[in-house]
């Protein structure tokens, strides 16, 4: 059921003629419009967050696949290419908070699109989780002091897991506050945030290179101990499947964009474009540069070590402050998306506590009760590092599969769409242009982007042993990610058939007209 929004709203700017689409689609203006082409940008750009997430995750693809693994790095990146060009034809159609619920729920139905939406955000916390953890990656690098519990800093050791919970609940509370606002605020430690992402990785790229010791043909190279050829792509995929995710958080912020249904599709695809082609440069740079590749620190210590190694201590640690900044406006980011995937599930009424999480604060233009959800969730899964440093690699492979599974829910319906005739290219942008669209391209692009994401989520649900319980006796690790999406698919089945008959003896539920 569409609920509508309060009356003391701050009036779109005259420039911004989106109200009324919005409107159409039977909602009201209540967060404010002040975000322009380049915020929509750092929306999708910091959530990807390349120096984020390939200093997280490096050390791991190296570790199982040896050199060999940049390859899977190309190969993600067309898939994702494929799925980003799916949702910028929908971001132009549906300029709508909340777009994997929204999307799924017009291409299929309600039912189905709240489950995309419930995995979607859960999935988006367990993402906040895993990136505030990637502080440990750094922070330690940069300075001894910062490794408050304990000796050891590598993730996998107890003591740099539980140092690793700590740097990250502190994290949280910073990205919380900033959350409750104002999106302005918001929008500009974004903005300057990933201007500083974007320098330091141009920087990073130039160094590394300029640093290198060997050829890129040690690429073909699967590496001491490898899993072999097959084995090292399917595992080391894990690590590009990790950085190219949330570049759909330009249309998370449509309602909050000027002209979204022209400046999303494009910002979707450019924050997309950007991340691959700096995330892959530096994972070949860092192969490059690396002062070995056989001393065993590559798959341990990851790109940290080869910037303090080859760049010498004082500019490895600058460029790793500036990695610090990264990880914190990426958590800050993915934040902000998952909350406004709750405000828009909520206002819908299709949340518990429907009401609080819709409630938009007029001054500021910000969900805060979402936001504070949020974060509290998140900083309870980081709790399950202090049981194991195994927790660490399955906390992020379970927001990957959480993601990829709500992506294939939107991709899924819509290329049903799309053979049935159903899904044309008409309408217009606020300028008067074409809406975005793949034309005939739409049922080949749709189908890659399909399978590809089906595809992923089954490798990167796959519970090995060798990859999630290499010590042995922690089966719950093993498992960790399936029996995670389990327990959620059955909560949002239990909340829905609890709400089903909590509404019965009233009346049935009302789908809102937009969604048939």
């Amino acid at each position: 059921m569409t609920t509508t929004a309060p009356s003391d709203v701050r009036p779109d700017p005259p420039e911004s003629p989106d109200d009324s689409s919005l409107t159409d689609f039977g909602y009201r203006q209540e967060l404010h419009r002040s975000l322009g082409r380049y915020a929509s940008f750092a929306a999708g750009f910091s959530f990807i967050s390349v120096l984020t997430t390939v200093f997280q995750f490096f050390a791991f693809g190296y570790a199982f696949g040896g050199p060999v693994f940049f390859w899977t790095w190309p190969a993600v990146l067309i898939g994702q290419l494929a799925v980003a060009a799916c949702f910028a034809e929908l971001a132009a159609r549906y300029p709508i908070s909340g777009a994997i619920y929204q999307w799924s729920s017009r291409l299929s139905n309600l039912s189905f699109g709240w489950f995309a939406g419930w995995i979607m955000v859960i999935g988006q916390i367990v993402v906040v989780a895993a990136a505030a953890l990637a502080l440990q990656m750094v922070l330690p690098a940069i300075w001894s002091g910062f490794q408050l519990i304990g000796d050891d800093p590598a993730p996998t050791s107890p003591d740099g897991a539980a140092n690793a919970a700590v740097l990250g609940v502190v994290l949280l509370v910073l990205t919380t506050l900033v959350n409750v606002l104002d999106n302005r605020v918001m929008s500009a430690v974004n903005r300057i945030g990933v201007t500083a992402e974007i320098i330091g990785a141009v920087l990073i790229i130039v160094l590394l290179f300029t640093h290198s010791e060997r050829s890129p043909g040690i690429t073909f190279h699967t590496g001491e101990g490898g899993t072999g050829l097959l084995g090292a792509l399917m595992v080391g995929s894990f690590m590009a499947a990790y950085v190219m995710i949330g570049f759909d958080s330009a249309g998370e912020m449509s309602e909050e964009t000027h002209h979204p249904r022209r400046t999303a599709p494009r910002t979707i695809l450019v924050a997309l474009g950007a991340a691959g082609l700096l995330g892959g440069l530096i994972v070949l740079g860092g192969l490059l540069a690396a002062p070995s590749l056989t001393d065993g620190r590559l798959g341990v210590d990851g790109l940290s070590y080869v910037l303090t190694s080859s760049l010498g201590d004082g500019v490895g640690r600058a460029l790793l402050a500036d990695v610090v900044v990264a990880i914190a406006v990426a958590t800050l980011a993915i934040q902000t998306a998952a909350c406004r995937m709750l405000f828009s599930m909520a206002r819908d009424n299709q949340l518990p506590f429907s009401g609080r999480l819709a409630k938009v604060d007029p001054r500021t233009g910000m969900p805060s009760a979402p936001a504070l959800v949020v974060g509290v969730l998140a900083a309870a899964l980081l709790l399950l590092n202090f049981a194991s440093p195994d927790a660490f690699l399955a906390i992020g492979t379970t927001c990957i599969v959480m993601l990829y599974l709500a992506y294939a829910m939107v991709t899924g319906p819509l290329l049903v769409r799309r053979l049935r005739g159903q899904f044309t290219a008409d309408g217009a942008d606020e300028t008067g242009a074409p809406l975005f669209s793949l034309g005939r391209w739409g049922v080949p692009v749709n189908a890659l982007a399909l399978v590809y994401g089906l595809f992923m989520t089954v490798n990167l649900a796959w519970p090995r042993a060798e990859v999630y319980d290499p010590a042995g006796g922690h089966w719950y690790f093993r498992w960790f990610t399936l029996v995670f999406l389990a327990v959620t698919l059955v909560a949002g089945a239990g909340y829905r058939a609890y709400r089903a008959r909590a509404t019965a003896p009233e009346a049935p539920e009302v789908v809102p007209a937009s969604y048939a």
